[in-house]
């Protein structure tokens, strides 16, 4: 991976890597100017976690990044994400294949992280790579999250349902998500921007769910679409901690008839 594919941009991305993981942080570069509250930030993680800072021009700076770095960039020693492992303590996955715009991919990270989201699963094959573009649209959510790359969706979702999960996938012949149940042990799956989801992921899919539209437009855009949806799960499952009702196929990881 190339020194550029390996530099992250943007004060919250730069800022959520010294946070998490200064450790992979090689240094830290900042514009040249007037001292402000985010910069100052910056220096003292630096000093914290012995990081290398260097001022750069902006238009030095510019140069090296691909996009709008608002004076500030990182150089990690990887940007690779980990293989899948075990998921036995996460109750609630997130599985993406065929994401195509890093946009979206990081949008989704960034939901996905405020939702509490334990794993989430990128197919490898037909999908965005993590890259500074992923990480700057993350907001540096990407950096708290346990991000895998996967090379085969059939196969990852019956081993999850081997482990006591319920699998659902987004699309717009499902029951409407609100009207499913989320709680337990669950595995969300997000489709492409072109096609969605691919049929034979969706054929392993316990239930397809869906966000009934009252517009005139016939979908969303998959990172608001995943918003939406994994808000719902949000929602029931913090009911479902109060709630000593929940159906019993799913309590406690039960296994599947």
């Amino acid at each position: 991976m190339s020194a550029t594919q390996n530099l992250i941009f943007g004060f919250h991305p730069v800022r959520e890597a010294l946070r998490h993981d200064p450790h992979r942080v090689e240094r830290v570069l900042v514009c040249k100017g007037p001292s402000n509250r985010r910069r100052r930030e910056l220096e003292e993680l630096c000093q914290r976690h012995s990081v290398k800072l260097v001022q750069i021009t902006e238009g030095e700076l510019s140069r090296k990044v691909p996009g709008v770095h608002n004076g500030f960039a990182a150089e990690l020693s990887d940007l690779a994400l980990d293989d899948v492992e075990s998921t036995s303590d996460v109750d609630l996955v997130v599985l993406l294949e065929d994401v195509q715009d890093p946009r979206n991919l990081g949008a989704i990270l960034r939901v996905c992280e405020g939702a509490g989201v334990g794993r989430v699963l990128v197919r490898d094959k037909g999908s965005a790579p993590l890259s500074a573009t992923v990480v700057k649209a993350s907001a540096g959510a990407s950096e708290w999250l346990d991000v895998e790359r996967i090379t085969n969706s059939g196969a990852e979702i019956e081993r999850l349902k081997s482990q006591g999960f319920w699998v659902y996938g987004a699309h717009a012949e499902g029951r409407p998500a609100w009207d499913v149940d989320l709680s337990g042990k669950v595995v969300l799956c997000f489709g492409g921007e072109a096609k969605g989801l691919r049929s034979r992921t969706r054929e392993l899919c316990d239930e397809l769910v869906a966000l009934p539209m009252r517009g005139r437009i016939e979908s969303l855009n998959v990172s608001a679409a995943a918003a939406a949806t994994l808000f719902e799960a949000v929602r029931q499952r913090s009911f479902a901690k109060r709630d000593e009702t929940r159906d019993s196929r799913k309590k406690d990881g039960a296994p599947r008839s």
